[in-house]
């Protein structure tokens, strides 16, 4: 439903502070970032990592979705304020949003399309591309194809890269999964040496992220560096003797089923992208969700285990640059939302251009959306929708 334009995408103050819209506002004088891979795909042609266009890929329906919406009342929702929010929704060209989904007990209650796209439509991830690199990362532990997150990154890489200065840290991975890894690296400044732009001019961005200089010790200082993820990607694989596709189809995806991933690739396709750029269909980003809401647990079967769900969603961190109110766990943030006088607790993935998976865990909440508004403060609007539609629905 359309109305004509409103004022409502000013409503929540600027500086309401999620990832997407800490990025708008960090690099509004900078190159764009916040592992978005904002250069539009341009590089020196060794890799894939996704664009700013118009392209829309469309992929064959999931007979197994199971996705049939049923009434909010069914799962204690207000559908006459579902319907409000959306009816006051400003027009698709002036919110941006490409999609917009909801999921209460595991129940779809709502699910709405915009700006050409449907169902089918694969949507690329940007950043949110790490929270399911911190999924894996725990299934590997689970696997005990990896130790644990105290393990050193040279133990996985250092045949790989000898000798790398990266490793003369003594980084562990835990330090990477917080963004607090002590090298040169910061996204939200365009002078860092380990800037994401820098690295996907690079062929392999793995031997770009060892080679660079140290900044700080690791653990002691929290800066975005998508060189994080994308190494612990390179980890995965060497732990696992299986590329990540295959893994991630293996002990994730599959058992989701979520058949129309699209990873991106850099290396001359070697290696896979897991700071960023995976495609996936909104339904299959509400999967993801519902994964962590149920701690870890899908049809039965524990995917990852419920302790690394805990683990990782949990605070550990938060940027300097962001208000207190916004925690980050491992590549996964955290805000504290409150409605009606009553505040909740929201876990979510973060990608450029509003790409967010977000989960309310003591209401079974899983919202998804996908939008267009790549490096612009009204990337954070899901909130807005969130807080003044979706919570707000609840009785």
């Amino acid at each position: 439903m359309k109305t004509k334009k409103s004022t409502r995408l000013s409503l929540r103050p600027l500086v309401r502070s999620t990832g997407a819209l800490a990025c708008a506002l960090a690099l509004a004088v900078a190159m764009s970032g916040c592992g978005g891979g904002d250069d539009g795909g341009k590089g020196n042609g060794s890799g894939t990592i996704g664009n700013n266009s118009d392209t829309k890929v469309r992929v064959a329906p999931n007979a197994g979705d199971n996705w049939t919406l049923v009434p909010p009342a069914e799962v204690g929702m207000d559908a006459a304020v579902l319907a409000d929010g959306i009816a006051k929704l400003p027009d698709a060209a002036s919110h941006g949003m490409s999609s917009m989904l909801v999921t209460r007990y595991g129940k779809p209650v709502l699910e709405q399309y915009w700006n050409g796209y449907d169902k089918d439509t694969l949507h690329d991830l940007r950043s949110a591309t790490k929270s399911i690199t911190s999924l894996m990362v725990g299934v590997a532990i689970d696997q005990r194809m990896v130790g644990g997150v105290s393990d050193t990154l040279n133990s996985y890489l250092g045949a790989a890269y000898p000798n790398a200065p990266a490793f003369r840290l003594g980084l562990k991975l835990a330090d990477m999964l917080t963004m607090r890894s002590g090298l040169d690296c910061n996204d939200w400044s365009a002078s860092s040496p380990g800037h994401e732009d820098k690295m996907y001019q690079q062929t392999d961005w793995v031997r770009f992220y060892t080679a660079l200089p140290a900044s700080a010790a690791p653990g002691s200082q929290t800066h975005y560096c998508t060189g994080n993820p994308v190494a612990l990607g390179r980890v995965i694989a060497v732990a696992s003797k299986k590329p990540v596709p295959a893994f991630a189809d293996e002990f994730l995806f599959g058992p989701l089923n979520i058949k129309s991933a699209k990873w991106a690739s850099f290396d001359n396709g070697a290696q896979t992208d897991t700071g960023g750029h995976i495609q996936l269909r909104p339904r299959d980003m509400a999967r993801l969700g519902q994964l962590v809401v149920q701690k870890g647990q899908w049809n039965g079967k524990q995917l990852v285990s419920a302790a690394w769900i805990a683990e990782s969603t949990r605070q550990h961190t938060q940027f300097a640059s962001l208000p207190q109110r916004n925690g980050y766990g491992y590549f996964w943030w955290r805000s504290v939302e409150t409605v009606k006088g009553t505040s909740y607790d929201v876990i979510y993935a973060d990608g450029n251009g509003g790409q967010f998976i977000m989960i309310v865990p003591a209401l079974d909440i899983v919202a998804v959306f996908t939008g267009e508004n790549y490096n612009l403060s009204k990337a954070a609007f899901p909130f807005d929708v969130l807080d003044r539609t979706i919570l707000a629905a609840i009785k």
